[in-house]
């Protein structure tokens, strides 16, 4: 009877797979908020950048260091750095989604396998 009680192999299995999607979610949600961080962080750099006038003098840090740096150039730099992270955003939402349907589907047979086991331990228990 104690063997009938003990959880198969296969919902074992389904059960830790279930715990490691659970960990890239979370992990890829932190990661995905990072990179929005940083992404605000340049788009607000670049709509303070257009506020200033021309000949107003722009400083970028390196480092511990303020350096003078030119206009176009920082303007340049914000803006690739700007459209890598809105791709990486991007990118980071499409595995979110992934691993989110694939954590639903897993969830699914694990109720299944848990609905069959737990029917065939209450027909046991029962006759």
């Amino acid at each position: 009877m104690s063997g009938s009680s003990e959880i198969p192999p296969q919902v074992q299995n389904l059960f830790a797979q279930l715990q490691q999607l659970k960990v890239q979610i979370e992990a890829v949600g932190r990661q995905k908020m990072q990179v929005e961080a940083l992404l605000k962080d340049a788009e607000n750099a670049l709509e303070e950048l257009e506020k200033l006038d021309a000949k107003s003098v722009i400083y970028r840090a390196v480092g511990e260091l303020m350096i003078k740096a030119e206009r176009g150039v920082v303007k340049a730099d914000l803006s690739e750095k700007k459209e890598t992270y809105d791709l990486r955003s991007k990118t980071l939402e499409r595995q979110e989604e992934r691993v989110q349907k694939k954590y639903q589907q897993l969830q699914q047979q694990l109720q299944e396998a848990l609905g069959v086991a737990g029917a065939g331990v209450t027909q046991t228990a029962g006759a």
